[in-house]
């Protein structure tokens, strides 16, 4: 799988994620097995959850294949319609084969994260880019920054609540970078705007000199499908301002 993980801990970890998610499951080495054997194409949705709550991949990523079940329909008497309980973080797809924009409530896709920063080292402000996978369970959003997006990997784990959207953040920078390799984390609340399309709010952290600072941050919508050929198009680094 990818994580530097023996066999075994892979599956606690899948047990875990299960039960932290409020979803147990039987995951062992021999399902493990199965699943990198290609044995079993289809996991199951309890462990396909769990999949990507520990990989921070959507499931086709991981190489399998999942169905599209049907979803309930209602019109929202504006002449247009929500989409309710979808699988998240599982691309919808319509009859014609094309992806669809994320629905309201289902934030799943690939976004355009950026962030400001203050470095008094170099004395100025700089803005930070990454294309990141957004995974949605329930009300908890898992985001990773896909690794051709930048030197520098980010992870985000967020709770939505309403249009609230609170988290955590970290970033470990390359050691290439001015920073040389340094971990950064801190805290962030956005708003999520009513069209779907953005997120928008502020971080706070340390910098090096162990001050506290804080910044605007955004996440801006891309596209809702998480296929293997959609993260394969957005694996490159942002255009820069």
């Amino acid at each position: 799988m990818g994580l530097l993980m023996s066999q075994d801990d892979f599956a606690r970890a899948i047990r875990d994620a299960g039960s932290r998610a409020g979803h147990p499951n039987d995951a062992n080495k021999r399902l493990v097995q199965r699943w990198e054997s290609g044995t079993i194409a289809t996991p199951r949705p309890v462990y396909a959850r769990a999949l990507e709550s520990v990989t921070g991949l959507p499931i086709e990523a991981l190489g399998f294949t999942f169905p599209v079940p049907q979803a309930r329909v209602s019109g929202d008497n504006h002449g247009g319609h929500d989409v309710d309980n979808l699988p998240t973080g599982i691309a919808a797809t319509s009859r014609t084969g094309q992806p669809r924009p994320a629905q309201r409530g289902n934030h799943s896709g690939v976004w355009l994260s950026r962030y400001e920063y203050f470095s008094s080292g170099r004395d100025g402000t700089f803005v930070g880019l990454h294309y990141v996978t957004v995974i949605q369970h329930g009300d908890r959003l898992t985001v990773r920054s896909l690794p051709g997006s930048s030197d520098s990997p980010l992870t985000m784990d967020l709770t939505v609540d309403g249009n609230v959207v609170t988290g955590t953040w970290v970033e470990q920078t390359s050691p290439e970078s001015y920073y040389r390799g340094a971990r950064y984390h801190g805290a962030i609340q956005m708003l999520a705007e009513p069209t779907g399309r953005r997120m928008v709010g502020k971080w706070v952290g340390f910098g090096k000199e162990m001050d506290v600072n804080t910044g605007p941050w955004e996440l801006i919508f891309q596209e809702g499908s998480t296929d293997r050929a959609t993260l394969e198009r957005y694996n490159r680094r942002p255009e820069p301002e």
